[in-house]
């Protein structure tokens, strides 16, 4: 008996040892983050970053700080969100990070002077990496793929904060904010509408709205599609 008890006492401390272990491995492996910056100081909004991990959550955050609001400091956000990014595009931000080696080298465009169309910065950090690259444009295709993603999350985020004031104070003003919306559409300037798509339905039913509007706003809907994992 006092065998049989030694042996459960001795498997109950591996199966703890082994549990601390895995818990420790836990806290030093966080998840692969991946962020765009974007500062232009002649842009709005003029700085916005947007973080997104290996498992989907996102967080996007915008700010003015040369034009900050009255009683606001600078570094204040203006727009703060987080949310959950599709499946295919958190798949493919992550295929192309991989295929620029996380971001290890230099990829600004430097042959020539070209317009500026902001500081733009790509971070990677997991467990063992811990890479950035700052450019205003890049030849590099991957490097373009990922930002004009961004820069189309943050076109879509932007119009859905428009799309709630124009309904809550200008309803009229809302056919031109959708019409601008589909114009990027079709140019692929917008990503991840569905993440505006409570704001959109609630256009698309809303009877008081202009009719041309919730046409507007339910075509933006069927563009959107069903959110994936």
């Amino acid at each position: 008996m006092k065998y049989w008890r030694c042996v459960f006492i001795l498997c109950v401390l591996g199966m703890t040892a082994l549990l601390a272990q895995y818990q420790n491995q836990s806290q030093s492996s966080p998840v692969p983050t991946l962020s765009f910056d974007l500062y232009w100081e002649a842009a709005t909004p003029q700085n916005y970053t947007i973080t997104v991990d290996a498992l989907g959550a996102a967080h996007y955050v915008s700010r003015n700080p040369t034009r900050a609001a009255a009683g606001a400091e600078p570094d204040d956000p203006e727009y703060d969100l987080h949310f959950t990014i599709s499946g295919p595009s958190r798949d493919r931000i992550f295929n192309l990070a991989q295929e620029l080696n996380y971001f290890q080298g230099q990829f600004d465009y430097k042959q020539h002077r070209i317009a500026n169309t902001g500081a733009k910065t790509l971070h990677y950090q997991d467990a063992t990496r811990d890479n950035s690259t700052t450019y205003n444009w890049s030849e590099n295709k991957s490097i373009q793929e990922l930002t004009r993603l961004f820069q189309g999350i943050s076109n879509t985020l932007q119009f859905g904060e428009k799309l709630k004031f124009k309904k809550r104070f200008d309803k009229l003003g809302l056919e031109k904010e959708l019409k601008g919306m589909e114009d990027l559409a079709q140019n692929q300037d917008l990503a991840e509408l569905q993440i505006i798509a409570p704001v959109l339905q609630n256009i698309a039913d809303d009877t008081s709205v202009l009719h041309v509007a919730r046409e507007r706003a339910r075509r933006l809907l069927a563009q959107a599609g069903p959110s994936k994992d």
